[in-house]
């Protein structure tokens, strides 16, 4: 699945969930966690199946973020689970154990009610989870991508949410999901800045030179910006399609690398051009 946009959505909120499947987001993030206060978490549990029905109605791929505490995340994945959710976002991911403690539960759920696979997306929000997010990443075969709590991760470090702050945590988290061949959202900021488009397009570009898939927002506005900036543009397609032609044709004249306009190219390079056809 493509996912280049994640639009947070509070399942407490009736307005928010009307429109969600309108606004375009390759994925949907049902929110039972900070977007809820406490006195409405049990009742945004309760009415979870209506609500991945309405959000999957554009054909958005239907995550959940879970509430971490103990008491709260099997109820909250069983749910999301019966719900008939795609994935859960794990927040405060600490270590590999509660991932996998996790997926063996949902293995349980999932035999009774005969659903596929629920995909895993931990959350990297505190410093030794960053250190850990590698090991984090294989604790599963659920584990479809990492993300990083930009808010969550400031705080416990005691600093402020700065992308100069930020940048090099997230790039660690980011290396760590492609090191185990998994997807890898964010951008090198915060998102909670969500007035700032230019300044989100700018850094949305940058993610993506840096390999990123995709990212989360928590405005509909950031959403077509996304989807943009993490898309080839059509001179990067041209390129690209006209690279796989030079190089089809250098291999059936025997040439591992050819010069095309005017630069070196050889396998890795011909490899991401093919990859960024693919995405396309």
């Amino acid at each position: 699945m493509r996912i280049r946009s994640l639009l947070y959505v509070p399942v407490s909120s009736e307005r928010f969930l009307a429109k969600a499947h309108q606004r375009g987001a390759d994925a949907i993030i049902l929110d039972l966690e900070d977007a809820v206060v406490p006195a409405k978490k049990d009742a945004a549990r309760a009415r979870l199946g209506e609500a991945v029905a309405m959000a999957r109605r554009g054909g958005a791929t239907i995550f959940v973020r879970v509430n971490a505490e103990p008491d709260r995340i099997q109820l909250d994945a069983e749910a999301a689970c019966r719900a008939g959710a795609d994935g859960l976002l794990v927040p405060k991911a600490r270590g590999a154990r509660t991932i996998a403690a996790l997926a063996d539960f949902l293995d349980g759920i999932e035999r009774t009610i005969s659903r596929k696979a629920m995909s895993l997306v931990p959350m990297i929000e505190d410093p030794g989870a960053v250190l850990d997010a590698r090991a984090i990443a294989i604790a599963s075969p659920r584990v479809f991508a990492l993300v990083t709590g930009g808010e969550d991760l400031v705080t416990a470090l005691g600093a402020e949410p700065t992308p100069e702050v930020l940048r090099f945590p997230k790039l660690m988290v980011h290396i760590a999901a492609k090191a185990a061949g998994i997807r890898s959202f964010g951008l090198l900021r915060t998102v909670a800045d969500y007035n700032d488009l230019e300044g989100i397009e700018t850094s949305a570009r940058e993610a993506r030179r840096h390999g990123f898939d995709g990212a989360s927002c928590v405005h509909p506005a950031v959403v077509p910006i996304l989807n943009r900036a993490f898309s080839p543009t059509p001179a990067e397609l041209d390129h690209a399609r006209a690279l796989v032609v030079a190089a089809d044709a250098a291999q059936a004249a025997g040439y591992g690398a050819f010069e095309f306009e005017g630069r070196m190219v050889d396998e890795p390079v011909v490899q991401r051009a093919r990859e960024l056809i693919e995405k396309a």
